[in-house]
């Protein structure tokens, strides 16, 4: 289908906090990337996203710091927008939800759900706080957990052993507020039912958008497999929107239903008058940049919202990414294990595109994946410095000492200029489909593959010792360098404006569109360049020991206790021979499906793709993964194992895992995407 007009929507970040290098990985970059390309391929487009800043956390932070939460949202949201900005996020806005305007579209969003009967009312028992005089959400609910005997879980969940848990099942159960013993107390709210919306949901999703990443796809698939329920959108807060109905006092909208409207609202504030032909525009495309921990709200909950309005737009595609960890550890904003932008900004001037690069390259659209320092400092000066910078700036030395700076003559072709005209047209074209797919870290060497063809063209034709015999074969091999010097201005431009930015300039050329790319009459003859500069700079050992040395001690310090936990490891198993391994089938397979087996606590049955067949493998890893963090994902399985039966379930192969001395426990991956069925051994 061809669109007139594009929505783009970056997740929400919380606004308790400020950004880190896991949320530009798996937000923020991709989606400014996609964004920028439609802006240069000349599209209507509208890249829209501001800050979540209702909610039980930031409650919370003021309830701690003695401040009041607008205190604490007006903080960090000035802190995060303006890291987003320095850092070349090109929102077209940048808002929020404390906004008049949000609360305004918010509440004639419930408002217009409400009127047409597309929310019950429900009256269940709540935890209330007597001496505090309110109710209590799940986090102000502290009590021992009845999974690890910790006397501090939450209401919501066991920071101790990581546990889901409900208020209910805590074990003396107090307030967080007032330390007294809650009661349970009758309140009414209202729900979205979603489960009138399965089928249409279904229908949507399992048959309209096959297209969609394995691991949205996925996730959607097994929370459609459970079955729908509904989910209140009220909650019993003063912070928040108020729920506009009469007789709804001490209510305000539950902030996963709030924060999504925040898209509309935003927009609404960018273009006041035209808003709605955006988002009611069947020949609009939306599409949503989300983390993991997002897919179900975005996928199911908010197009059933969507669904249930009427007169709103569902989204095209939602190309979720998985979490970066960072030195081979899960990013902890409570640890502060990250490394959070606006310090990056601050230390690191001028490299902007350094961690764009990295953190693309990087990018965890399969599976998890990891940021180090040092890998930032090898591919800052084997790749950016080494091919991309190199490139420009031989070209440019080589024009300046031959041409005095100027675009010299294309003259009589050669075999090599013929095959590189083809080859660039065919590059550009090949970037085109990856960044049209979401596939931005593929498109990422696309983009590079132009300065190691240029590279490549320079080695070949060896400029500088045809100087001596032939200029006139000099100023054709310049000439095409510079073209594709131009093409790298343009194609540079989604992954790395600050670098595309500094081309132009060195080039003394304005911004071409997108569809100029791949052609090689982008500079003109006898055209004047500016000087030559260094598009990168190499990143010393020293800058890198600061950075690492910046991270917590505790964290630091992880190697010595593993170490330490050596003595703990358990023995070398009895030796086997070469030809009894042979005879274990190990592959690669993918998860398309998972579930918790009823009336058990560690029991998943998973459904794979092993290549050859699907199968049910039931694994005792509940204790450590949910049924969405695994549906979409590769693994290695012993698909030769005798099939077994387990709790009624006939389960067929294993799946394999690593166990450390303190039971940690981790799924074994491929480091690549591999095909389903590859052997390993």
């Amino acid at each position: 289908m061809m669109y007139k007009k594009y929505l783009v929507t970056a997740a929400l970040p919380y606004a308790n906090g400020p950004v880190h290098i896991g949320h530009l990985a798996g937000v923020y970059i991709p989606a400014d990337i996609y964004a920028r390309y439609l802006r240069l391929k000349g599209c209507d487009v509208k890249f829209i996203s501001g800050s979540d800043e209702h909610g039980v956390p930031i409650t919370i932070k003021a309830r701690r710091l003695g401040i009041s939460p607008q205190d604490v949202v007006d903080k960090y949201h000035n802190m995060i927008k303006d890291a987003f900005q320095r850092f070349g996020i090109s929102f077209d806005i940048y808002s929020r939800t404390t906004s008049e305007i949000h609360r305004k579209t918010a509440s004639e969003f419930f408002r217009r759900l409400y009127d047409y009967a597309r929310l019950t009312e429900k009256v269940t028992e709540q935890y209330y706080d007597e001496e505090a005089k309110q109710f209590l959400a799940d986090r102000y609910i502290v009590g021992t957990c009845p999974k690890c005997g910790s006397e501090h879980a939450y209401g919501d969940q066991c920071e101790a052993c990581g546990s889901t848990l409900s208020p209910m099942e805590l074990i003396n159960p107090k307030s967080e507020i007032s330390g007294s013993v809650p009661v349970l107390r009758e309140t009414s709210h209202w729900y979205l039912p979603l489960n009138r919306y399965q089928v249409f949901l279904e229908d949507w999703i399992l048959k309209g958008h096959k297209e969609w990443k394995a691991n949205v796809y996925g996730q959607c698939k097994s929370w459609l497999d459970e079955g729908l329920q509904p989910r209140a959108v009220s909650r019993d807060l003063s912070w928040g929107v108020p729920v506009p109905v009469n007789g709804a006092d001490g209510k305000v909208l539950y902030v996963w239903f709030d924060a999504p409207i925040g898209y509309i609202s935003n927009t609404r504030e960018l273009l006041p008058d035209t808003w709605q032909s955006y988002w009611t525009n069947p020949e609009t495309k939306l599409v949503h940049f989300i983390g993991k921990d997002n897919i179900v709200f975005h996928c199911i909950v908010f197009p059933a919202m969507l669904r249930a309005h009427g007169q709103y737009i569902l989204p095209d595609n939602v190309p979720a990414n998985e979490f970066l960890n960072l030195e081979g550890k899960k990013i902890s904003t409570t640890d502060n294990w990250a490394v959070w932008l606006h310090e990056y900004l601050d230390e690191l001037p001028g490299k902007e595109d350094v961690l764009r690069y990295v953190l693309c390259a990087n990018a965890p659209e399969t599976k998890d994946n990891d940021f180090t320092w040092k890998d930032f400092q090898t591919r800052n000066n084997s790749e950016l410095v080494a091919i991309l910078g190199n490139f420009v700036n031989r070209v440019m030395v080589l024009t300046q000492k031959y041409f005095d700076g100027k675009t010299p003559e294309k003259n009589e072709f050669t075999d090599i200029e013929r095959e590189l005209e083809v080859t660039v047209y065919h590059m550009r074209r090949d970037l085109d489909s990856c960044v049209e797919s979401y596939k931005f870290r593929e498109a990422l060497k696309k983009m590079m593959d132009f300065a190691r063809l240029g590279n490549k063209y320079l080695t070949d034709t060896e400029p500088w010792k045809l100087a001596q015999t032939d200029m006139s074969r000099v100023a054709t091999v310049l000439n095409m360098s510079l073209q594709i010097c131009a093409n790298l201005s343009i194609v540079t431009e989604p992954f790395l404006p600050f670098t595309a930015e500094k081309l132009r300039k060195m080039l003394n050329i304005g911004t071409f569109k997108w569809e100029r790319a791949g052609g090689i009459y982008l500079m003109e003859e006898g055209h004047q360049l500016s000087s030559p500069e260094l598009l990168f700079e190499k990143i010393e050992d020293e800058t890198i020991e600061r950075q690492i040395a910046k991270l917590p001690k505790a964290a630091n310090q992880s190697a010595g206790a593993e170490s330490a936990a050596k003595s703990k490891i358990a023995p070398q198993k009895e030796t086997v021979s070469f030809e009894d391994f042979g005879k274990a089938d190990i592959r690669t397979v993918t998860v398309v499906a998972a579930e918790r087996v009823p009336d058990t606590d560690k029991l998943l049955k998973l459904t794979i793709d092993t290549g050859l067949d699907k199968r049910t493998i039931v694994s005792g890893i509940a204790e450590y993964y949910k049924p969405e963090d695994l549906t979409g994902k590769q693994v290695c399985v012993l698909i030769n194992l005798a099939e077994r039966k387990i709790k009624g379930i006939e389960s067929q192969g294993m799946i394999l895992m690593a166990k450390d001395s303190a039971g940690k426990m981790c799924l074994l991956q491929p480091s690549e995407l591999m095909d389903n069925g590859a052997e390993i051994g």
